[in-house]
């Protein structure tokens, strides 16, 4: 006789797949390039199905907690709260070449070309923005987001699926990760930024040796000049900045993970 499907079976494998997918869909809409405003929410639903149907032979067992309750809207929320932390850290290390974009671009006097946004809805750099594109096709060519889905799937073996997830020493490393932020952008910018001084200083000069020359007729394109020609020289240094930014990124996501275990 055929095993009988019971009401409690179909319940359990519901469930086998809810709480997973909920930390999927937090993280994938949290995340850099899939979580941005510029991909439609159904794309990004889809997706987060694919991955979860997936991971899913290699998520272990979950609880068996009534999907209509209190400790099923719980559970759903720490899984949320898991996945979009994990999408933040992403986020912050995309922050490092967008922040240092803007910096050199306010000391070069290229912020007044600025543009939008499509993904965070925001006016931007256009060095940021070119900084963040080529940030993108970096990662996806390193192959990162197989790296950003293997280390999201060790996740449910390393923090099951629960009550228990986020504590405070992870939101504590969130806050430091700022300051990491800040100190990365600047160790980018900052030869662009030594030479660009250097610049201004002999401008500072030549003013000096000349009264007769108009500085500001004569400093702005001189400087625009000298300022695109520095990012151009700048751009063959740019890998190993990117390479050690999504290297320390993934490092801290798989390292908190493993801290768990």
């Amino acid at each position: 006789m055929p095993a009988q499907i019971t009401d409690a079976m179909i319940v359990q494998w519901v469930a086998g797949f809810l709480w997973p997918f909920f930390r999927v869909a937090g993280f994938f809409m949290a995340v850099p390039l899939i979580g941005s405003q510029t991909l439609p929410s159904n794309i990004r639903l889809l997706l987060s199905l694919v991955v979860t149907l997936a991971i899913l032979p290699m998520v272990p067992d979950v609880p068996q907690i009534d999907l209509i309750s209190l400790e099923a809207f719980l559970v759903i929320a720490q899984q949320v709260l898991v996945g979009v932390a994990f999408g933040f850290v992403v986020q912050v290390v995309y922050q490092v070449f967008a922040l240092a974009g803007q910096m050199y671009a306010m000391q070069a006097g290229l912020g007044f070309a600025s543009m939008a946004d499509p993904a965070n809805g925001v006016n931007t750099t256009v060095v940021a923005q070119f900084l963040v594109i080529g940030a993108n096709l970096l990662f996806v060519t390193m192959n990162g987001h197989l790296a950003l889905i293997q280390i999201l799937a060790d996740s449910f073996r390393m923090i099951p699926i629960g009550f228990s997830g986020i504590d405070r020493e992870f939101f504590w490393a969130l806050v430091n990760l700022g300051g990491w932020m800040f100190a990365s952008a600047f160790l980018i910018v900052i030869p662009g930024v030594t030479a660009l001084l250097m610049v201004q200083a002999g401008l500072g000069i030549v003013t000096r040796a000349a009264p007769q020359l108009n500085i500001f007729s004569l400093g702005f394109p001189f400087m625009m000049t000298f300022s695109l020609l520095i990012a151009w020289i700048g751009l063959t240094t740019l890998t190993p900045h990117f390479e050690n930014v999504f290297e320390f990124g993934l490092s801290f996501l798989n390292d908190w993970i493993e801290s768990r275990a």
